[in-house]
């Protein structure tokens, strides 16, 4: 299962500041929707790609009874989410 920069939906909790924290997100693995709660977030980072600042989530989670990790990107301007790496 190798994904690179999937637009996804995604389930996250805001802290009063508007940090965002992911919950579970809904991707398509060869065209069937997959539900994935996160078990662990490993490490929190940001960058700037093409002039948008995105949050970079490191995760794990068990999925199929394997350990995976995987990243998520959460861009600032359009709020939306992204399946970087899997």
């Amino acid at each position: 299962m190798k994904v690179i920069m999937q637009p996804i939906e995604m389930v996250a909790r805001f802290n009063e500041q508007g940090i965002p924290c992911p919950v579970k997100f809904k991707a398509r693995f060869e065209g069937v929707p997959v539900v994935i709660s996160i078990d662990k977030i490993i490490l929190k980072t940001e960058e700037k790609l093409a002039g948008n600042r995105m949050i970079i989530f490191r995760c794990q989670s068990v999925i199929n009874g394997l350990l995976k990790v995987f990243e998520l990107k959460y861009e600032l301007n359009t709020c939306k989410w992204f399946l970087a790496k899997m």
